[in-house]
């Protein structure tokens, strides 16, 4: 079993356009949607769900009757998740507990909460492990990590887990590069594009994991590309892919298909060729 994590220095660099564009060409994988704080990964795979287990995560603070209004658990709070009236706002609360810690009259408790779902979906291209988190609340590493588990269970020795990761560089997306095999990191030859794919070069190098680069839409900037090229080339960190913009990819996503489906024209061909490097 080998895990593969597509990631991004930031979102809209067509990262999950091209994962799904694997998915397509590749038998025996293995999908899982790792980017739960927007996931988008199931509008092209078009899932159908199989099973559901709820995700219970972070204690949040109830509070009961033996409130004396003191504030001290106001004064102590962080995150400003209590006003004057020392009513909770569930949503700014981070779960330290702080709160309970402090309350002179043990008012307050902290339960545990339903913040989201993950569910294991049948595709025409494999199993997909997906999540979809409660209006407000925040994807942890935690949740990423168990769509991970899920996907690893279901998996077997000779499967491949694609996992559509996060973009940026916080909790979500080091959960899903810590364990993985290899990471392929999605970038574009924008301003942006260079400044967020040095920061998450440094992240991944960080966590030891080899990683590759795919520049999307590459041929809108040529200047811009071959700075990035230069980049990588300065870092170790190896140009894979190079795909070209085409209004194709956007007519793929209207029609709810991944791009190598719906088409068979060059940007297939690139994607395919990437592909062949990835896995290998």
């Amino acid at each position: 079993m080998k895990k593969i994590t597509i990631i991004s220095g930031k979102g809209g660099t067509g990262k999950t356009t091209i994962t799904a564009g694997f998915a397509a060409i590749e038998k025996n994988l293995i999908l899982a949607d790792c980017d739960v704080d927007s996931p988008n990964l199931q509008i092209l795979l078009n899932p159908e769900i199989k099973e559901t287990k709820n995700y219970i995560e972070l204690l949040k603070p109830t509070k009961t009757n033996k409130c004396t209004k003191c504030g001290k658990c106001r004064e102590i709070c962080n995150f400003n998740a209590i006003n004057t009236e020392i009513e909770i706002n569930q949503s700014k609360c981070e779960g330290c507990a702080a709160c309970e810690y402090i309350c002179p009259e043990n008012a307050i408790k902290m339960k545990n909460k339903q913040i989201g779902t993950i569910y294991k979906s049948k595709t025409k291209y494999g199993p997909f492990i997906h999540a979809k988190l409660k209006p407000g609340e925040e994807a942890s590493g935690k949740i990423v990590t168990q769509v991970q588990q899920w996907a690893q269970k279901t998996a077997n020795k000779n499967n491949t887990i694609l996992i559509d990761g996060s973009p940026g560089i916080g909790c979500p997306v080091i959960a899903s590069i810590k364990s993985t095999d290899k990471t392929l990191i999605v970038t574009e030859p924008t301003v942006s594009g260079i400044h967020d794919l040095k920061r998450i070069i440094e992240l991944t190098k960080h966590f030891q994991t080899k990683t590759q680069v795919c520049i999307n839409k590459h041929d809108l900037n040529p200047k811009n590309t071959k700075k990035i090229t230069e980049i990588c080339k300065t870092q170790k960190t190896p140009v894979i892919g190079k795909i070209p913009y085409t209004q194709l990819t956007t007519k793929a996503m209207i029609n709810k298909q991944p791009i190598t489906e719906y088409t068979d024209t060059e940007i297939t061909k690139k994607i395919k060729k990437t592909w062949k490097k990835l896995k290998n």
